[in-house]
């Protein structure tokens, strides 16, 4: 049976009444993205038709998911609310903070031990506020999620960007920030401008070596990094339907490194096979009785160009396997041309590690297809040239997997089985050399591969594969390894090649687990005491951000002009800073140490105006706070892009800057700013970017009339005298000036609580 089942019938009783209003009042057929945002409108029935990029909407989330590492920040924020318990059903993954380095026996009991107040922390906060908890080696958040919460026509958020993987269910799940995730288990409603919509027509039927992850992989090349911002992309058509789920899954989950809102596919039979697969016979039977709420119209299929705001057009027939990187993953290169590339670009062809998992490629069916591969090379006679790594979604597929031999077929090609967890997906990876910082090349199913992401090393070459794929050129060790038409020489010198893979969809024989992980909370959580050490070093309660002072910013200090790509991984590092997520003023010393000083072309390096020295960001920003200066940042474009992480707001938050201007936004970021009453600034015209000089002081004046669509106005005061003026944007409507003027959205909240409680 289900979790949550009573709360999945309410959602389905109310689902066609609300999707029928709002055909009417739009007047025409729908997406289905429509459909279930329409669906869970926070007033219940539509009343209203909403312009896609422009009306912000309040919706009604079913359910929150948070992992590990944003669930400190997520829940230490909740504690603050002033609510008993939440509102909507939740749940806690301890997923990001288990080391990959030996393999999953000896590194479990290593995390399990080090970051036991963390995980202590956490159990005992889920237990008190009615959180059900994942242990440690439960599962990667994700694939936990599409196991046992994600529903057809549901909504979720989850404090992880790659929340959008259960769009492979169905689901319009969207990564937020903590403080959205605190407002939603607090009973307020969610916040979102409407999406535009993307629509990606698939035709044929995968064929040979290529799989799902090909399918995102040549979206991210169309759309790049940024062509999605804003946008939710619905995929239809019969070559939709010909996927398995999990195989949505994957494309719904790598969705994010477009930029993209999120993903989702209609409700079909592989849904309902996976539904039923995974002991959730009651959702799928709900969910037939409407199922034909649970896709796009027929109309809307049938000319999607008058539906949706872009149209993308894919023959799975015809698509070739890809590989996506080096440092960005919408750089999409044919496996067919990836030599040439590889020699013409200097990418390094020998191949070091080759990594299969994370949340976008761990499931049973990934596993048994690379298992395929991995088989194959031990009948004839080959070794891997490469090492070799695998980490399994969740308990449940790892246990299934090794009764079904998967596991053993790994291991007797000489690769290391990680814990079901993230590992070197978000740099959790004890990688021996990585300190060296040599320049190499690996290949992995994960989903990022900026530069340092995998194992800190920024001279990494990462590419991102299909599972298949990076089994078949870890086994050559070769980059432009093409195993569509290549062959491999092995033990008694014979060329090979290697046959297609193959695999299955589910378990014939069903999935098992002995201990999925879980841990249900207290009926009654108000006697649990929720502990954290005065003294800690991983976790710091929160106190209140300030209230706007009530007049414009002058005299703000040039922190750092940021050049080029600057992702919440430069903004917030994660992997051994993973340790610190819980505790805001230590895990505020990693600010901006990724982010390239335009002046200099250096990390971690920029010029203290007070004392004329050049030294390290987070120290700097001290200084200024502590002689009582508040500062600014300026960016490039999608600023902010990849991770869900709100610490890449917070921190620069907590340590006094007060403002961030840049070129464009990444949305979560963007978000996450505005929830901690930060201004976030687009300049009017990006030229202006240039006029900006090392040792500014910055005004930005207007915000006495701070007001939805005014721009306000940033002055520069140069070294040598002159000044300069130019308008800079906002997208901040009135709900989210107040969150300014407040200090931050929580204030809000914890105001509106003590105001109930007569406090």
């Amino acid at each position: 049976m289900a979790f949550d089942i009573d709360m999945i019938k309410k959602v389905y009783a109310n689902f066609g009444s609300r999707v029928d209003a709002a055909r009417k009042i739009v007047g025409r057929p729908l997406t289905l993205s429509e459909k279930i945002l329409y669906a869970h409108l926070w007033d219940g029935d539509p009343k209203k038709s909403f312009s896609r990029g422009t009306d912000y909407v309040d919706f009604a989330p079913d359910r929150v998911a948070m992992q590990d590492a944003t669930a400190q920040m997520a829940l230490l924020q909740f504690m603050q609310a002033g609510r008993p318990q939440v509102a909507v059903p939740s749940t806690v993954h301890c997923d990001h903070l288990i080391t990959a380095k030996e393999g999953a026996s000896i590194d479990l009991p290593h995390a399990k031990t080090e970051s036991a107040e963390v995980f202590d922390f956490l159990s005992s906060v889920s237990n008190k506020y009615g959180i059900g908890f994942w242990k440690p080696g439960a599962g990667i958040i994700h694939q936990v999620v599409l196991e046992n919460y994600a529903f057809p026509g549901g909504l979720m958020i989850g404090t992880d960007s790659h929340t959008v993987n259960a769009g492979g269910l169905g689901m319009i799940a969207i990564g937020v920030g903590g403080a959205d995730a605190c407002d939603v288990m607090a009973g307020l409603p969610w916040e979102l401008k409407f999406p535009k919509l993307i629509g990606v027509k698939l035709t044929g039927k995968l064929n040979g070596w290529t799989a799902a992850k090909d399918v995102i992989l040549k979206v991210a090349g169309i759309l790049t990094v940024k062509g999605g911002t804003g946008a939710i992309v619905e995929y239809f058509g019969d070559g939709a339907v010909n996927l398995s789920c999990t195989g949505k899954g994957t494309i719904c989950n790598m969705g994010a490194e477009i930029g993209a809102t999120t993903s989702t596919f209609g409700y079909d039979e592989s849904m309902e096979r996976y539904l039923r697969s995974t002991d959730r016979n009651d959702v799928a039977d709900e969910a037939n009785k409407i199922k034909e709420y649970l896709t796009g119209d027929a109309e809307v299929y049938a000319d999607p160009e008058n539906y949706f705001d872009q149209v993308i057009e894919i023959d799975l027939d015809t698509l070739e396997p890809y590989l996506n990187g080096p440092f960005t993953p919408d750089l999409a290169t044919p496996v067919s041309q990836m030599k040439v590339e590889a020699e013409k670009n200097g990418w390094p062809l020998k191949v070091e590690w080759g990594l299969i998992g994370s949340c976008t490629n761990s499931s049973y069916e990934d596993l048994s297809r690379a298992a395929s591969i991995a088989n194959q090379a031990i009948s004839k006679g080959l070794v891997t040239k490469a090492e070799f790594g695998i980490n399994p979604g969740s308990e449940q597929v790892r246990y299934t997997a090794d009764r079904d031999g998967y596991l053993k077929t790994f291991e007797d090609l000489n690769a290391t089985i990680f814990t079901n967890a993230c590992g070197p997906c978000i740099g959790m990876w004890d990688r021996t050399g990585a300190e060296k910082a040599e320049k190499n090349t690996i290949v992995h199913s994960f989903n990022r591969n900026f530069a340092k992401r995998a194992d800190g090393n920024p001279n990494t070459f990462a590419f991102v594969a299909s599972p298949e794929m990076v089994a078949a050129i870890a086994i050559a060790g070769d980059l432009g390894f093409n195993p569509l038409t290549d062959t491999l020489t092995n033990d008694k010198g014979e060329q090979i090649k290697l046959d297609p893979p193959t695999g299955f969809e589910l378990p014939t024989k069903g999935f098992a687990v002995e201990d999925a992980g879980y841990q249900a909370p207290a009926e009654d959580g108000s006697n649990v005491e929720v502990l954290v050490s005065p003294t800690s070093h991983r976790l710091q309660l929160l106190d209140p951000f300030t209230p706007w002072e009530g007049t414009d910013l002058k005299g703000l200090k040039l922190l750092i002009k940021a050049k080029g790509k600057c992702t919440t991984d430069h903004i917030s590092m994660a992997g051994p800073w993973l340790k610190f997520r819980g505790h805001l003023d230590n895990i505020s010393n990693n600010m901006l140490i990724g982010a390239v000083n335009y002046f200099n072309d250096k990390t971690d390096n920029v010029k203290n105006e007070l004392t004329g020295e050049y030294g390290p960001v987070p120290a700097t920003q001290r200084d200024y706070k502590a002689a009582g200066f508040g500062s600014i940042v300026i960016g490039d474009e999608n600023y902010g892009e990849g991770s869900s992480r709100e610490h890449a707001a917070m921190e620069p938050r907590h340590l006094g800057v007060r403002a961030v201007l840049v070129k464009s936004f990444a949305r979560i970021h963007e978000t996450n700013l505005k929830k901690q009453g930060m201004l976030g600034l687009t300049f009017a015209d990006k030229d202006d970017y240039d006029k900006i000089l090392e040792g500014d002081t910055i005004d930005i004046l207007g915000l006495t009339e701070f007001a939805p669509d005014k721009p306000l106005t940033l002055v520069l005061h140069h070294l040598d005298g002159t000044q300069e003026q130019f308008p800079v944007n906002h997208s901040y409507n009135a709900q989210q000036i107040d969150w300014f003027k407040a200090g931050g959205a929580l204030n809000i909240i914890r105001a509106e609580a003590a105001a109930k409680a007569g406090v």
